[in-house]
């Protein structure tokens, strides 16, 4: 069970991270448990191998990159130690109506993007479930030859029921006791066509009174007449999980098998099959090992697939990649990294106990990874027209280092004219305690002073309404020795510093501002209803404009709009003449109490 949110076992940036894995895969190494194992070409194994074995029927999440970064991530660190290391690609593919080749295509651009890949010693360790469709069909028949499964004709709804529960043990299939060459044959005519879907599965034969539910009998093969994304019609049974994993692990010489808390309890199914195997002499030592570790349970986030899939379809979101979603390709869209995910798993660390992760931590791994190298730039994004009364017509030179804190990345430069474009906020007509920005003369005082930023001292002098009371303009002199850099400036004490772009040469651009997609932690908690939990203040759409040195721009390039956060050029609809900018996260945590 999942501790409740804002406990004191919450993980935040600070906190010590674990990896009991590490422990296991030393202690592996040092015992030799995998060690001196051939291949079938007789080439030496590494004493490490992961894998990675999502289902292609969705885009991965925020929970399959803590998974990536895990499994690909080890055997990157064990690659250089005595015996090597590597991790496998492998999409579980063995539910033909629910898998599609467009997410097997996005799970390899996600794990590409995200920095690895699986190559080994020049080899290719990308494999499929269905690669071994033949191999565990001959398997399956093995075990009913050993009177260790059979042919259950019961309905799916009679096998479900008679399985107990765990107060009630389960009754054996009237079916149970069929001889092994009744089996052999209906399991053949199942695999030949000759029965429709439900009407026989194939059950392995454990034990219908065992504690753990898991073992009572499982299904390991079912008919299905569904076209396969790889081997078309060629089968009308698939073996199921359960069944399918622990051996493609084994057929793949997987030393350490990784999975979320959720398979605790299948752990011992997984090592019945291997070892029932193994004793009818199909596998050999040593064998691997499953070992389980704690999901991602991320605050103010949905990570089920059939729930986000349930977003997309009803368009409550704007497709799988919209940046309001924790896919792989929607925080990518967002302007997330792949060194701050990766940042972000290291931070959460490994362990056995479950707990809930702060959307805060996920972003400020974002705003740590960006901060030492994205170039500053000015944006305003509430535009509100600013005319310098006393101005001459020739504009004049301005110029900003591109990083506070990296001199060579250089310096970038911008006129400052007549008419300015700065931020709605930074002007009040009746200024409240404290504000430090423009307001007009007031009780027969001056007007305020505030510095443009790298430009000159101002003071505002009046300001202009429309017809209905909205401020349209403000007016301010300028003082021409106060420029910023140069020996007169330091004369000048002002407390405000308000950014600016110039309207002459100031691009406009569509500016997407997105925040959490929902406004509760746990929207799925207690019996919530999470599409009633969607914020709806998510996603808002306006045009600012930005410093001219943004012009002609890439896609996915990152910058720090100064003052206002961390946006990027959208992947998807941005253009050099139709800029487009996602905010990615802003300076701070804005949901922080």
């Amino acid at each position: 069970m999942s501790k409740e949110l804002n406990s004191p076992s919450e993980t935040s940036a600070n906190a010590e991270v674990s990896n009991f894995l590490r422990q296991i895969i030393d202690a592996d190494c040092a015992n030799g448990t995998y060690l001196d194992r051939l291949d079938l070409n007789h080439q030496p194994l590494p004493q490490v191998i992961t894998r990675f074995p999502p289902e292609p029927n969705g885009y991965l999440h925020i929970g399959h990159a803590k998974s990536i970064c895990l499994n690909f991530g080890l055997a990157k660190d064990y690659a250089n130690r005595p015996g090597g290391a590597r991790c496998h690609l492998r999409f579980d593919d063995t539910n033909p109506s629910k898998e599609e080749t467009e997410y097997v295509n996005s799970i390899i651009d996600a794990v590409h993007w995200l920095g690895f890949d699986w190559q080994s010693n020049g080899q290719e360790c990308m494999f499929y479930a269905s690669d071994y469709f033949d191999q565990l069909y001959a398997f399956a028949e093995l075990l009913i030859q050993h009177n260790q499964a059979y042919v259950d004709s019961q309905s799916a709804d009679l096998i479900q029921k008679n399985r107990g529960n765990f107060n009630e043990l389960g009754i054996n299939s009237p079916f149970r006791h069929r001889s092994i060459d009744e089996n052999l044959s209906l399991f053949r005519a199942m695999r030949a066509g000759q029965y429709a879907d439900g009407e026989h599965v194939l059950r392995l034969k454990i034990d219908m009174s065992h504690p753990n539910l898991v073992m009572r009998d499982p299904v390991i093969y079912r008919i299905r007449h569904d076209h396969h994304h790889r081997t078309g019609n060629t089968w009308c049974i698939y073996p199921l999980y359960d069944f399918t994993h622990c051996i493609s692990d084994a057929l793949e010489n997987i030393t350490h098998s990784l999975c979320t808390l959720e398979f605790e309890n299948n752990r011992p199914l997984y090592e019945w099959i291997l070892l029932a195997l193994k004793n009818i002499g199909a596998l050999t030592n040593p064998l691997p090992h499953q070992y389980e570790f704690a999901r991602l349970n991320l605050t103010y986030a949905i990570t089920s697939k059939r729930k986000l899939l349930e977003l997309v379809s009803e368009k409550h979101v704007e497709g799988w990649d919209d940046p309001r979603l924790p896919t792989i390709v929607g925080l990518r869209r967002r302007g997330y990294t792949p060194q701050s995910l990766q940042l972000f798993c290291d931070r959460i660390g490994v362990s056995k106990a479950d707990s809930w992760i702060d959307m805060g931590v996920l972003e400020q791994a974002l705003r740590d990874d960006l901060d030492p190298q994205v170039e500053r730039v000015m944006a305003v994004l509430e535009p509100l027209k600013l005319i310098i009364d006393n101005f001459q017509e020739h504009p004049e030179l301005c110029s900003a280092p591109k990083h506070p804190h990296r001199p060579e990345l250089g310096r970038r430069e911008f006129t400052l004219c007549k008419e300015l474009w700065i931020e709605k906020s930074d002007f009040m007509v009746e200024p409240v305690k404290g504000f430090f920005r423009l307001y007009p003369p007031q009780n027969g005082q001056a007007g305020s002073r505030v510095r443009l930023r790298y430009g000159f001292v101002i003071e505002c002098t009046s300001f202009e309404k429309d017809d209905q009371g909205l401020i349209t303009a403000v007016h301010v002199n300028y003082y021409p020795d106060s420029k910023s850099g140069t020996p007169g400036s330091d004369q000048y004490k002002v407390k405000g510093n308000i950014h600016w772009v110039s309207s002459s040469n100031a691009i406009a651009v569509e500016v997407r501002l997105y925040d959490r997609l929902f406004n509760d932690a746990n929207p799925t908690g207690a019996g919530k209803d999470f599409l009633n939990c969607i914020n709806p203040n998510s996603k808002s759409v306006i045009t600012g404009y930005l410093e001219p040195s943004l012009k002609n721009i890439a896609k996915e390039q990152r910058f720090q709009f100064e003052r206002h956060g961390y946006f990027v050029a959208d992947r998807a609809d941005h253009q050099p003449e139709q800029p487009v900018f996602n905010l990615a996260v802003g300076l701070k945590d804005q949901w922080k109490k």
